[in-house]
Protein backbone atom coordinates (compact mmCIF):
# COMPACT_ATOMS: atom_id res chain seq x y z
CA UNK A 1 0.00 0.00 0.00
CA UNK A 2 2.84 2.33 0.82
CA UNK A 3 4.40 1.83 -2.39
CA UNK A 4 0.85 2.33 -4.25
CA UNK A 5 0.95 5.90 -2.57
CA UNK A 6 4.62 7.01 -3.90
CA UNK A 7 3.62 5.70 -7.54
CA UNK A 8 0.35 7.63 -7.00
CA UNK A 9 2.51 10.66 -5.63
CA UNK A 10 4.88 11.03 -8.08
CA UNK A 11 2.43 10.29 -11.27
CA UNK A 12 0.38 13.23 -9.79
CA UNK A 13 3.62 15.25 -9.85
CA UNK A 14 4.57 13.95 -13.35
CA UNK A 15 1.18 14.85 -14.94
CA UNK A 16 1.64 18.78 -12.73
CA UNK A 17 5.17 18.99 -14.52
CA UNK A 18 3.47 17.62 -18.10
CA UNK A 19 0.62 20.29 -17.82
CA UNK A 20 3.36 22.64 -17.31
CA UNK A 21 5.24 21.95 -20.38
CA UNK A 22 2.07 21.72 -22.40
CA UNK A 23 0.15 24.46 -21.32
CA UNK A 24 3.53 26.65 -20.23
CA UNK A 25 4.53 29.16 -16.99
CA UNK A 26 2.27 31.79 -17.65
CA UNK A 27 -0.81 29.85 -17.85
CA UNK A 28 0.14 27.55 -15.06
CA UNK A 29 0.57 30.60 -13.05
CA UNK A 30 -2.82 31.44 -11.26
CA UNK A 31 -4.91 33.49 -13.33
CA UNK A 32 -5.80 37.36 -11.55
CA UNK A 33 -9.42 38.35 -11.72
CA UNK A 34 -8.63 40.96 -13.89
CA UNK A 35 -7.06 38.12 -16.60
CA UNK A 36 -9.67 35.64 -16.16
CA UNK A 37 -12.00 36.57 -18.99
CA UNK A 38 -12.31 35.66 -23.10
CA UNK A 39 -12.23 37.75 -25.13
CA UNK A 40 -12.11 37.19 -29.73
CA UNK A 41 -9.03 37.49 -31.36
CA UNK A 42 -9.26 40.82 -34.09
CA UNK A 43 -7.86 38.13 -37.07
CA UNK A 44 -10.36 35.30 -36.92
CA UNK A 45 -12.55 35.78 -33.44
CA UNK A 46 -11.53 32.88 -31.93
CA UNK A 47 -12.31 33.28 -28.18
CA UNK A 48 -8.78 33.82 -26.69
CA UNK A 49 -8.29 33.70 -22.69
CA UNK A 50 -6.43 36.76 -21.07
CA UNK A 51 -5.34 33.86 -18.78
CA UNK A 52 -2.41 33.64 -21.15
CA UNK A 53 -0.87 36.44 -19.54
CA UNK A 54 -0.52 35.66 -16.62
CA UNK A 55 2.49 36.66 -14.66
CA UNK A 56 3.44 38.95 -17.65
CA UNK A 57 3.04 42.77 -17.20
CA UNK A 58 0.12 43.87 -19.33
CA UNK A 59 -0.46 47.13 -21.27
CA UNK A 60 -4.11 47.52 -22.03
CA UNK A 61 -4.69 49.80 -25.17
CA UNK A 62 -7.69 51.09 -26.93
CA UNK A 63 -7.17 51.65 -30.58
CA UNK A 64 -8.39 53.22 -33.17
CA UNK A 65 -7.68 53.21 -37.44
CA UNK A 66 -8.51 56.83 -38.18
CA UNK A 67 -7.38 58.61 -35.03
CA UNK A 68 -4.66 61.53 -34.55
CA UNK A 69 -3.37 59.25 -32.28
CA UNK A 70 -3.26 56.28 -34.30
CA UNK A 71 0.66 56.51 -35.26
CA UNK A 72 1.16 55.20 -31.96
CA UNK A 73 0.97 51.87 -33.01
CA UNK A 74 4.47 51.89 -34.59
CA UNK A 75 5.55 53.12 -30.67
CA UNK A 76 3.41 50.28 -29.00
CA UNK A 77 4.92 47.80 -31.83
CA UNK A 78 8.46 49.09 -30.88
CA UNK A 79 7.95 48.77 -27.52
CA UNK A 80 6.53 45.58 -27.50
CA UNK A 81 9.59 44.15 -29.56
CA UNK A 82 11.89 45.23 -27.16
CA UNK A 83 10.69 44.55 -23.69
CA UNK A 84 8.08 41.26 -24.50
CA UNK A 85 11.08 38.46 -23.71
CA UNK A 86 11.36 40.65 -20.41
CA UNK A 87 7.14 39.82 -19.82
CA UNK A 88 5.53 42.73 -21.56
CA UNK A 89 2.46 42.18 -23.38
CA UNK A 90 0.87 44.69 -25.08
CA UNK A 91 -2.90 44.11 -25.81
CA UNK A 92 -5.18 46.46 -28.35
CA UNK A 93 -8.62 46.77 -28.42
CA UNK A 94 -9.99 48.56 -31.04
CA UNK A 95 -12.82 50.56 -29.86
CA UNK A 96 -15.16 52.96 -31.78
CA UNK A 97 -16.29 54.79 -29.00
CA UNK A 98 -14.50 58.01 -29.50
CA UNK A 99 -15.54 60.05 -32.77
CA UNK A 100 -16.16 56.76 -35.00
CA UNK A 101 -12.74 56.42 -35.89
CA UNK A 102 -12.89 53.08 -35.90
CA UNK A 103 -16.03 51.99 -38.20
CA UNK A 104 -14.01 49.32 -39.93
CA UNK A 105 -15.10 45.38 -39.61
CA UNK A 106 -12.36 43.13 -37.96
CA UNK A 107 -11.52 41.90 -41.49
CA UNK A 108 -10.52 45.49 -42.47
CA UNK A 109 -8.92 46.61 -38.94
CA UNK A 110 -6.42 43.93 -38.95
CA UNK A 111 -5.78 44.42 -42.40
CA UNK A 112 -4.88 48.08 -41.68
CA UNK A 113 -2.58 47.41 -38.27
CA UNK A 114 -0.69 44.40 -40.21
CA UNK A 115 -0.24 46.52 -43.27
CA UNK A 116 0.58 50.57 -42.07
CA UNK A 117 2.10 49.32 -38.90
CA UNK A 118 3.28 45.68 -38.72
CA UNK A 119 1.26 45.05 -35.34
CA UNK A 120 2.57 41.89 -34.24
CA UNK A 121 1.25 42.25 -30.71
CA UNK A 122 -2.37 40.69 -29.88
CA UNK A 123 -4.94 42.11 -31.00
CA UNK A 124 -8.63 41.68 -29.99
CA UNK A 125 -12.32 42.38 -31.79
CA UNK A 126 -13.36 45.63 -31.38
CA UNK A 127 -15.02 46.86 -27.76
CA UNK A 128 -17.01 49.29 -25.59
CA UNK A 129 -14.72 51.04 -23.51
CA UNK A 130 -16.77 53.16 -21.39
CA UNK A 131 -19.94 53.71 -20.02
CA UNK A 132 -22.62 51.59 -18.58
CA UNK A 133 -21.66 49.28 -21.99
CA UNK A 134 -18.21 49.25 -21.48
CA UNK A 135 -16.50 45.98 -21.83
CA UNK A 136 -16.15 43.71 -18.31
CA UNK A 137 -12.20 44.17 -18.55
CA UNK A 138 -12.59 48.24 -19.42
CA UNK A 139 -15.09 48.33 -16.54
CA UNK A 140 -12.48 46.52 -13.78
CA UNK A 141 -9.51 48.60 -15.56
CA UNK A 142 -11.55 51.88 -14.90
CA UNK A 143 -12.34 50.93 -11.70
CA UNK A 144 -9.08 49.97 -10.19
CA UNK A 145 -7.58 52.43 -11.70
CA UNK A 146 -10.26 55.68 -10.80
CA UNK A 147 -10.07 56.69 -14.97
CA UNK A 148 -12.06 55.81 -17.75
CA UNK A 149 -10.35 56.50 -21.40
CA UNK A 150 -11.78 59.71 -22.90
CA UNK A 151 -10.22 59.00 -25.96
CA UNK A 152 -8.34 56.60 -28.63
CA UNK A 153 -5.18 55.10 -27.10
CA UNK A 154 -5.82 55.03 -23.31
CA UNK A 155 -3.10 52.90 -21.47
CA UNK A 156 -3.71 50.88 -18.86
CA UNK A 157 -0.43 49.06 -17.10
CA UNK A 158 -1.25 45.68 -15.12
CA UNK A 159 1.41 44.24 -12.95
CA UNK A 160 2.57 40.62 -13.02
CA UNK A 161 0.06 39.77 -10.20
CA UNK A 162 -2.96 41.91 -11.86
CA UNK A 163 -3.98 43.49 -8.46
CA UNK A 164 -1.58 47.21 -9.58
CA UNK A 165 -3.27 48.87 -12.39
CA UNK A 166 -2.14 52.06 -13.75
CA UNK A 167 -3.95 54.26 -16.17
CA UNK A 168 -2.33 57.20 -19.14
CA UNK A 169 -4.03 59.12 -21.38
CA UNK A 170 -3.52 59.16 -25.25
CA UNK A 171 -1.41 61.79 -24.76
CA UNK A 172 1.43 59.69 -23.35
CA UNK A 173 3.28 58.05 -26.45
CA UNK A 174 4.58 53.87 -26.03
CA UNK A 175 8.46 56.20 -25.62
CA UNK A 176 7.12 58.47 -22.30
CA UNK A 177 9.78 58.78 -19.51
CA UNK A 178 7.23 57.99 -16.80
CA UNK A 179 5.35 55.17 -18.62
CA UNK A 180 8.98 53.53 -19.47
CA UNK A 181 9.99 54.20 -16.03
CA UNK A 182 6.45 52.50 -14.60
CA UNK A 183 6.97 49.47 -17.02
CA UNK A 184 10.77 48.77 -16.34
CA UNK A 185 9.32 48.82 -12.23
CA UNK A 186 6.70 46.39 -12.90
CA UNK A 187 8.82 44.18 -15.21
CA UNK A 188 11.79 43.82 -11.84
CA UNK A 189 8.85 43.08 -9.46
CA UNK A 190 8.83 39.85 -9.10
Amino acid sequence: MFKARQVSRAAHALCAVGLVALIGPAQAATCPALLDRSVPRLQDEQPQSLCQYAGKVVLVVNTASQCGFTPQYKGLEALYERLRGEGLVVLGFPSNDFGGQEPGSATEIAAFCENQFAVKFPMFSKVTVKGDKAHPLYAELARRSGKSPMWNFHKYLVSRDGQTVRSYTSLTEPDDAALLRDVRAMLSAR
